[in-house]
């Protein structure tokens, strides 16, 4: 990228607020940085409605069998991969559903390597060796829009006739307009010049957070507002999933313990069991049947009984 391109980017731009950054005393400069990030969730409110639709088209693949890839690059790379690395925990899914790649593999996630983002060869080919299916979901992360490896790994997607989702943070950038469901969150610029590590991150951060965590209150992965498909997977987790029996079901730490137990740590089926009185075979026949959704179970029940 030279340097007329760069400097057309919202983005990198220098911001006024800032220009005495270095001269201020630390709770100064920590105020100032503070002031900036309090734009942020105001600028992706101004989003939602693209994230939404964003939503939707990943809810509605993932019950057809397909993925979520996040394809980025630097601190939008590894942004994506934290996101999906946090969905089987959170959420019990399959560690293939929702996966993250970044430009120059697994080595980029913890430093930086030279070159493999302006490679829009490698982000296709990083698809290809995920077997990439049409009923899949590319979304592509970066602060500047015009990333080369993502934008290959997008148009690839494409060709396949795979939803294409961009995550940026410039108004009409190439990754949008290549995008079936561009979000646009212009953040304006950083405190620190072109470091879109800091507010541009925190938006890209919030915007996934939505995308994955909405996708899975789509397919029922939540009751109420608690995460009954968690996996037990340690002892803080144990505990966590007696605590959501608890509170969902109305019962004591004994009898949560109980269901437990009897249900192998299946949250899910264990709140549905002590709320609907029925045995461990009968529950599960109905929760599948109402696609893991414990309110549907309950509202199929209710109509059973009029």
């Amino acid at each position: 990228m030279n340097l007329e391109n760069l400097s057309q980017l919202v983005t990198e731009e220098r911001n006024p607020d800032t220009l005495n950054l270095d001269k201020l005393e630390t709770v100064d400069m920590l105020k100032l940085i503070n002031n900036e990030d309090k734009k942020v969730a105001f600028a992706v409110e101004k989003s939602l409605s693209d994230i939404a639709k964003a939503v939707d088209v990943i809810a509605e693949n993932m019950k057809k069998g397909g993925r979520l890839f996040y394809i980025g690059a630097g601190t939008s790379g590894r942004l994506g991969i934290v996101d999906a690395s946090e969905c089987p925990p959170t959420f019990g899914v399959d560690a293939e559903l929702v996966q993250g790649l970044i430009a120059g593999g697994h080595d980029a996630i913890f430093k930086s390597v030279e070159g493999a983002e302006d490679n829009d060869e490698l982000g296709k080919k990083d698809l290809i060796d995920k077997n990439l299916k049409p009923f899949d979901v590319v979304c592509g992360i970066a602060a500047s829009g015009r990333t080369p490896y993502v934008l290959g790994g997008m148009r690839y997607a494409k060709e396949i006739g795979c939803p294409t989702i961009s995550v940026t943070m410039n108004p009409n950038s190439e990754m949008a307009k290549v995008a079936d469901y561009p979000i646009s969150v212009v953040v304006g610029p950083e405190v620190l010049m072109g470091s879109t590590r800091m507010k541009a991150g925190t938006a890209q951060k919030m915007v996934l957070n939505m995308l994955s965590t909405g996708a899975m209150v789509k397919l029922g992965k939540v009751y109420s507002n608690l995460m009954v498909d968690v996996k037990a997977s340690n002892e803080k987790l144990v505990a966590r999933a007696k605590r959501i029996v608890m509170l969902a079901a109305g019962v004591d730490e004994k009898t949560a313990a109980k269901y437990l137990n009897e249900t192998n740590y299946d949250v899910k089926l264990s709140i549905f069991m002590i709320i609907s009185k029925l045995n461990k075979d009968k529950a599960k026949k109905i929760l599948n049947k109402s696609d893991g959704y414990i309110q549907k179970a309950l509202d199929s029940l209710d109509k059973e009984n009029k």
